[in-house]
């Protein structure tokens, strides 16, 4: 059985609004297995980002738990987060705004290393960006130019770098490739997997693009209005999607089949507010199976088969 890295118990992060409490993550139970990495797909406001950040305590949860190599970083104070820092990072979604515009990449790579006290010595700093830069496939006359001066792909390898530069276990990765041209995001994603082979890495890879995810993931949470609906193996969830939503996603993508074409069908009805929820499941208004029962009560997220997880009465 895989070494359990990463687990959520009953995670919430709400925000205070003007109308009432934002379910942003509501109730989320996950495990990532060490040097696996799962993927976080859904619509877009269903709170995967949120989710990410939470993990990673650049947002403060509301309640729950995220456990650590089975300790929970929830109770963690400032001093003790400070320590863990080098150990959980994240790689954001626009390689232009998360990075600093007044830094060269050589100062952007060495600020973690410095922040962290990793390494204190000029000379080792220096070596070690060097040696980051060429692991994430950047030329060497890269080092003292600043982000507005290369292009989104190598800006995205300037936040890997980053990411990597004080030796992490685990990496929220945030649509790191969403922001791409398709060619480059190719690049990133395979850069990322031998990334992963090479230093044993953990992830959490956050998209909405299902092909992605496939790609790249050996689990996938889908997540709908803060809740996750559906978890399953890869290759589970796309041979045998339960959830309406799940379904709904996957009839969504095109098929490049021009002897078989089909029309893309929209899902129908309206999106439920996120604000002081109601009682049953989110995803009711808009599912074509429907029932008393889907709006009574929340619908829990059970084990249907061997690693397959669902929340729906059906």
């Amino acid at each position: 059985m895989s070494e359990i890295m990463v687990e959520t118990k009953d995670l919430r992060k709400y925000f205070n609004t003007k109308s009432g409490m934002l379910h942003a993550v509501d109730r989320v139970n996950m495990r990532i297995s060490k040097g696996e990495t799962m993927g976080v797909v859904g619509e877009s406001g269903c709170g995967k980002s949120t989710l990410g950040r939470v993990m990673v305590r650049l947002l403060e949860p509301t309640s729950g738990q995220i456990m650590f190599n089975g300790k929970d970083i929830v109770k963690f104070s400032k001093r003790q987060m400070h320590g863990m820092r080098s150990k959980l990072q994240m790689i954001f979604q626009d390689p232009y705004s998360s990075l600093n515009p007044r830094m060269s990449i050589a100062e952007i790579i060495a600020e973690p290393i410095k922040v962290t006290k990793i390494l204190t010595r000029k000379k080792e700093i220096n070596d070690r960006v060097n040696e980051l830069i060429e692991i994430v496939g950047l030329e060497r006359r890269f080092i003292n130019v600043y982000p507005h001066e290369i292009d989104g792909g190598r800006r995205q390898r300037v936040g890997i770098a980053r990411a990597l530069a004080v030796n992490p276990e685990f990496i929220v990765c945030d649509e790191p490739v969403s922001a791409l041209d398709v060619s480059i995001q190719a690049q990133i994603l395979n850069l990322l997997m031998d990334l992963q082979d090479d230093f044993k890495l953990t992830y959490m890879f956050i998209t909405h693009d299902l092909s992605v995810v496939k790609h790249i993931s050996k689990h996938v949470t889908v997540m709908y209005l803060g809740q996750c609906v559906e978890l399953a193996k890869t290759e589970q969830l796309f041979n045998n999607p339960m959830h309406p939503y799940t379904q709904a996603l996957l009839a969504s993508i095109p098929k490049p089949n021009i002897d078989n074409l089909r029309e893309l069908e929209a899902i129908s009805g309206e999106l439920s507010s996120p604000i002081e929820p109601k009682p049953g499941c989110r995803f009711a208004p808009r599912c074509p199976y429907v029932k008393d029962s889907c709006q009574q009560q929340d619908i829990p997220l059970l084990e249907v088969e061997p690693d397959h997880f669902v929340a729906c009465t059906l």
